[in-house]
Formats: C-alpha cells, sequence, structure tokens
C-alpha cells in the first residue's frame, strides 16, 4: 500500500501523514459504534416486517387465553358456589340426622403467610404460627365435641336412624339427576318445585326399599308420577318411589333394604327412565341426596352433590 500524504499549510508543502493509536482507537471506536447502530435498525425492521415462529405461536396462544379466560372466571365463581353449598349441604346434613353442628376444619397446612418473604421477622412467624396451634387445638376440640355429641343422640333410646341406603344398588354419581328445588320441568319449559332426586338407570333396574319400614301407599296410574309406593319409616320418615315400571309390594306389607318394591319405568309423565326418590319427615320434604352420605366414601359423595345441585332441569 503506497504511503499516504497530506497538504502542511505552514509549510505549504505535502508531508507524508502519521497515524497515531489515539487516531487509529478512536476510528475503529466510531466505525463499531455506526455498525452496532446499523445492526440494531436492521433487527428492528426485521422484526416489525418478520415474526418467528416462537413469536407466531405465542400470539396465538394469548388470543386463545384470551377467549378462554373469561369461561375460566365463569366456571372458577361456579364452583365457588357449588363449594359454599356442599357447605351449607354439610351443616344441613349434621342438624337434620345428629341435630348438631358440622366440624369446620380449615386448612391447617398453608403456608400463605410465608408470602412475605423476607419482609417477615421471626417473631412475626413464631406469632402466626402459635395462631395457627391455637386454632388447630380449637378445632381439634370442636371434632371431639361434635363426635361426642353424635355418639350420645345415636345412644338415646328415641333416637332412629333415618332410611339412608342407596335405593337402586350400585348406584354412582353419572346416574345423579336433578335434586330438590326450582328446576326447569322438561315439558313446560319453566322452573317449577322439585321434590325429590331423579335417579337414572335402565328399565328394568331393581328398585329397594331404602330402610326398614312398611308400605303405606300404593299407587298404580300412567299419569303424573305414574306408578308410586310410599314406605312409611320409624322417626316420622317417609320415603317414596315415583315412574316404577311395576308394583311388588302390597300395601301393607312389611319391607328392609333387602326388599325388593318394583322396577324402574317410565310411568306417568318423564321423558326418560328413572327413579323418582323423595324423602320426607314429619311431612317436610328433604333432599335425598343427605342421606346417601353414608353408602359412598366421601369422594363419591361429593360428586353426587356437585351433579345434582348443577343440574337445572328434572326429568319429569
Amino acid at each position: 500500500m503506497s504511503p499516504k500524504y497530506i497538504y502542511d499549510d505552514k509549510q505549504v508543502k505535502f508531508r507524508r501523514s502519521t497515524r497515531t493509536f489515539r487516531s487509529v482507537v478512536s476510528r475503529v471506536l466510531k466505525y463499531f459504534l455506526v455498525s452496532v447502530a446499523l445492526a440494531a435498525v436492521y433487527y428492528a425492521i426485521f422484526s416489525l416486517l418478520f415474526s418467528t415462529d416462537t413469536e407466531r405461536r405465542l400470539r396465538q396462544e394469548n388470543r386463545m387465553y384470551s377467549k378462554v379466560y373469561p369461561e375460566m372466571v365463569r366456571k372458577d365463581r361456579m364452583l365457588s358456589d357449588v363449594v359454599a353449598g356442599l357447605q351449607m349441604r354439610d351443616d344441613e346434613i349434621y342438624k337434620a340426622i345428629f341435630h348438631t353442628e358440622a366440624p369446620n376444619v380449615e386448612r391447617l397446612s398453608s403456608v400463605d403467610f410465608l408470602a412475605g418473604g423476607d419482609t417477615l421477622r421471626d417473631a412475626d412467624i413464631v406469632a402466626i404460627t402459635s395462631d395457627k396451634l391455637d386454632m388447630l387445638e380449637d378445632c381439634v376440640g370442636r371434632v371431639e365435641r361434635n363426635f361426642r355429641e353424635i355418639v350420645g343422640r345415636c345412644s338415646e333410646e328415641d333416637f332412629v336412624m333415618p332410611p339412608m341406603k342407596f335405593p337402586i344398588k350400585g348406584f354412582s354419581y353419572t346416574q345423579t339427576g336433578a335434586t330438590t328445588g326450582a328446576k326447569i320441568n322438561p315439558f313446560y319449559k319453566v322452573k317449577v318445585e322439585h321434590h325429590g332426586l331423579d335417579m337414572i338407570a335402565h328399565t328394568g333396574t331393581e328398585v329397594y326399599s331404602s330402610g326398614k319400614g312398611v308400605v303405606s301407599a300404593v299407587k298404580r296410574s300412567g299419569r303424573g308420577r305414574g306408578n308410586v309406593v310410599e314406605i312409611t319409616h320409624d322417626g316420622g320418615y317417609v320415603t317414596r318411589y315415583a315412574h316404577l315400571d311395576d308394583i311388588l309390594v302390597r300395601r301393607g306389607s312389611k319391607v328392609d333394604e333387602q326388599t325388593l318394591i318394583g322396577h324402574v319405568g317410565t310411568s306417568g309423565m318423564t321423558i326418560a327412565p328413572h327413579l323418582h326418590y323423595e324423602v320426607l319427615k314429619d311431612g317436610r320434604t328433604l333432599d335425598p341426596v343427605n342421606y346417601f352420605f353414608g353408602e359412598v366414601d366421601p369422594y363419591a359423595y361429593a360428586d353426587i352433590l356437585i351433579m345434582s345441585v348443577t343440574t337445572g332441569q328434572s326429568m319429569d
């Protein structure tokens, strides 16, 4: 490479240019900064005009989440209402059967108080833990008192265990229909009071008495609830079995949990085969689901409760 010359105004002649280390570094730094700036501009333009596969996937997921989120919020509220309803039903079971309050044990294993991280002092953690232990002791005491009251109530001479067997053997939560309350009538499409539990089963499924008692009424009809059997139990309890295909007992006959009283059918006004099952005490309509908790484990019972609560249309 040929040497470079520069014009010297003072000496009025050309002289060979000399490069210093500082000038070289300065020029290299300028080129580097310009290159970085141009690269940033090119990347910005590229990102605006083109999208990577990851970016396109993330945008699609965001659009999907924006559509799904409102439904998730609605379901969360519905589940909260169902849980609250289950708690109320649990209280009703204990009050109706055992005449005592239901045990109310909170989540004692919660570590939510640690969410504060390093902002909590050791003294605060000790105080919160002490409060948790006090609550645990109080809950244990309440549970023990409740069980003592239950055992005492069951030991009384006048105590009568209500009918608590499934009228359909092998019944599961998938067979659970609408329970008591205001439900949409399948024929009139308006809400009417439903006085029993719809237990879905095939025509011809065997129907048994849910407890010991005496057959107090037998009705054969092609209207309304169709073929109906009514059984009176001790303690003022009455159970009714409607829409039967046939009736195998007579009025005045004694029955127990092993007595076959008929078969599931479609007699009367119904849209599908099922057993309409009612429980009454002293003439007051009760929710039959509250009397099944001794037949299944807690998880299956919770499923039956949820199904009966969320089903808004009856089958008759």
